[in-house]
């Protein structure tokens, strides 16, 4: 009888091994994948590549550039305040509140809407009390509001400060009642 208990537990540890066997096998499996897909790669960037590649099919098409605010990286100029004012409606006057930030390209485009914040929340005051809550309620109204206020600001930093400053108006927030 003890010689049966004996086997069983031999029995258990052969039982062991195989399970082993295979999460080792498993494990430098993934090992192996995980190391094939991180360094088989080209050492080009993924950008350039499909740049290669549009050049090898057809040309690339080149974004339209204006004209100093091209320049530079992209930086985000938060105005403090949400703007909040009224827009008459078909029924009834409504009130709206917008966040905006404004793209501007380079260190020196940043300082001068920095410097220039109170006329720019002025222009956009302007633009955005001039509309209409008919309008502001499509996608295509807001759209239509965002492109007359990077004119507008784009006209004003013309004038001030001598180049466009601000590429685009964004608008983070936006809540019609």
């Amino acid at each position: 009888m003890a010689d049966e208990e004996l086997q069983i537990e031999e029995g258990g540890k052969k039982s062991k091994l195989p399970l082993i066997i295979i999460i080792v096998v498993v494990l430098a499996a993934a090992g192996g994948a995980a190391w094939f897909f991180l360094f088989s790669g080209s050492d080009t960037p993924a950008a350039a590549q499909l740049e290669e590649g549009a050049q090898a099919n057809q040309p690339v098409a080149e974004a339209p550039s204006s004209s100093s605010a091209s320049v530079g990286t992209a930086l985000y100029v938060a105005m403090p305040r949400p703007f909040v004012f009224n827009v008459p409606g078909n029924g009834r006057d409504r009130l709206v509140q917008i966040k905006v930030q404004l793209m501007v390209r380079g260190a020196d485009n940043e300082e001068t809407a920095k410097m220039h914040i109170p006329l720019i929340e002025g222009t956009l005051l302007q633009v955005f009390s001039a509309s209409n809550a008919d309008e502001l309620v499509t996608e295509a109204g807001k759209v239509a509001l965002r492109d007359q206020a990077v004119t507008e600001v784009q006209k004003v930093m013309q004038d001030m400060a001598g180049s466009q400053v601000v590429e685009r108006v964004l608008f983070t927030g936006f809540v019609m009642q």
